[in-house]
């Protein structure tokens, strides 16, 4: 299959689009359990998306914004953590109920990647224990090399680091994977560690600066499903559907 050796996948937004309707919905009931009155919006979420990761986003909003009832500088972190636990929690419920489904194409192109002998793997800034629940209940018939979530690094996206930590790993180049992402955050993490990438935007990112990306499509596309466009990249013979043959032969150029 060329040069190609490796998928990796970021979670949010590319595998499930959690972001609107999982994680934001998550705060807001944490939020209310702990007596807030804090309710993050559609719009809002997405300014604070520009910040990688969950418990960093809490803090923001309490240094920028404040929540409803002030919290003491010293006692942020622990009640950040403590309430982080409870989200994810609620996450995880959302996740194993059904109520956040796969983005069209994911668990396809998975499939193709294992079938061709390809690693395959997730880089994602999302906690670990919602990385684990997404892979044990939607994606249980996917072989993967490594799941590297949450704090498993120091520096999350824009930061290369989880990009060049999936590539130690199993010891290969950059030019020898390509990366799905949505977002800028991931887009210029994937760039930054010198991946071949595909974006697959959501209502979120769609607006975002992605011309780093290499193919950018709104999403992945299924035969009998919803069918992706084409913003960004020569893909012959593209009928909607971005198949792993057509990305690793536009890679391995």
């Amino acid at each position: 299959m060329g040069n190609i050796k490796a998928v990796f996948f970021d979670q949010d937004g590319v595998i499930i689009d959690t972001e609107r309707d999982g994680h934001r919905v998550s705060f807001n009931m944490t939020f209310k359990e702990y007596g807030f009155t804090d309710e993050w919006s559609v719009e809002y979420y997405h300014e604070l998306l520009q910040v990688a990761g969950g418990k960093e986003r809490m803090k923001h909003h309490s240094r920028t914004k404040g929540f409803s009832k002030p919290v003491p500088e010293d006692e942020l972190d622990d009640l950040v953590k403590e309430m982080h636990k409870r989200k994810t929690a609620l996450f995880v419920e959302l996740i194993e109920t059904g109520k956040l489904p796969l983005r069209p194409g994911i668990h396809r192109l998975m499939k193709e990647a294992m079938e061709a002998g390809l690693k395959v793997g997730v880089c994602t800034t999302s906690n670990e224990k919602a990385a684990k629940a997404v892979k044990e209940t939607m994606l249980s018939d996917i072989k993967f090399e490594f799941v590297l979530a949450g704090d498993v690094v120091s520096k999350k996206k824009p930061d290369p680091e989880i990009y060049n930590l999936g590539l130690s790993k199993l010891g290969l180049q950059p030019d020898e994977v390509f990366v799905v992402e949505d977002s800028r955050n991931g887009v210029l993490a994937a760039k930054a560690a010198g991946l071949n990438i595909v974006v697959t935007t959501n209502s979120y990112t769609e607006k975002e600066d992605l011309s780093d990306g290499d193919i950018i499509v709104t999403c992945l596309g299924d035969p009998d499903g919803e069918k992706g466009e084409l913003r960004k990249g020569d893909v012959p013979d593209f009928d909607g559907i971005l198949h792993l043959d057509q990305l690793v032969t536009y890679f391995s150029k």
